[in-house]
């Protein structure tokens, strides 16, 4: 699903389309393969910590959901544009950018992870 990029990405093609949700979401076979095979390390992993991608100019935390479509990025309506559905380029941030990104945005990591 996804390739080496650059030293802070992997770079995928995504098939990329609005839904009603709050928060972007890909399959959740899909998100937790995803954080299992690149987010993974010795130990314990959360499979449930937000990936994070970079769409356009966004950088947005992506969750798993049963609902949507494997292969398929579904971002919120008020997140979409007149061009999509559409098949596109997305970058998944590598394991220590994600986690600073995701610092950043205010979610807490270890055992009480949650957005604040």
């Amino acid at each position: 699903m996804f390739e080496q990029f650059s030293s802070g990405y992997y770079l995928g093609r995504l098939y990329v389309e609005p839904y009603d949700g709050e928060v972007p979401a890909i399959h959740r076979t899909d998100h937790e393969r995803v954080n299992e095979e690149l987010y993974a390390d010795e130990g314990v992993t959360r499979l449930d910590a937000p990936l994070v991608m970079k769409l356009e100019q966004a950088h947005i935390p992506v969750l798993g959901d049963e609902a949507v479509p494997s292969g398929t990025l579904a971002v919120p309506s008020s997140f979409a544009d007149e061009s999509l559905p559409d098949d596109r380029d997305v970058l998944l941030a590598k394991r220590e950018r994600a986690a600073e990104l995701l610092r950043y945005s205010g979610y807490k990591f270890g055992d009480d992870a949650a957005v604040t």
